[in-house]
């Protein structure tokens, strides 16, 4: 975590964390299992904000987000590639493979 984007929450049951994004404070509401994925977010949307304005033709905190947004969204959009080839599909039913695999493989390593 960096300073930028960092878990400053108290123990709670609601599940409440403060992070900071370009110097300005959230509280954003989130279960215990998706904790370190919304830092993992916070710091790459803070990272993403910081390249748009240290460019120096943005200006004013919205405007940023907006086209860090906009970057972020044809970043997501560029992983299609083609005809409608989903990159993430794709390793999906790699994934699914390898387990095919090793379950089928798994009778093999008694033998040995």
């Amino acid at each position: 975590m960096t300073a930028r984007a960092r878990d400053t929450r108290e123990p709670t049951s609601r599940g409440i964390i403060d992070v900071t994004i370009l110097e300005r404070s959230f509280r954003i509401a989130c279960s215990e299992e998706e904790h370190d994925g919304l830092l993992r977010a916070v710091e790459y949307l803070d990272a993403k904000m910081r390249e748009v304005q240290d460019g120096g033709k943005v200006i004013g905190f919205e405007r940023v987000a907006v086209i860090a947004a906009l970057n972020i969204a044809h970043e997501l959009l560029s992983t299609r590639v083609g005809d409608g080839f989903d990159i993430g599909d794709f390793r999906r039913r790699i994934l699914h493979m390898v387990a095919t695999i090793d379950d089928a493989m798994a009778p093999q390593n008694e033998l040995f």
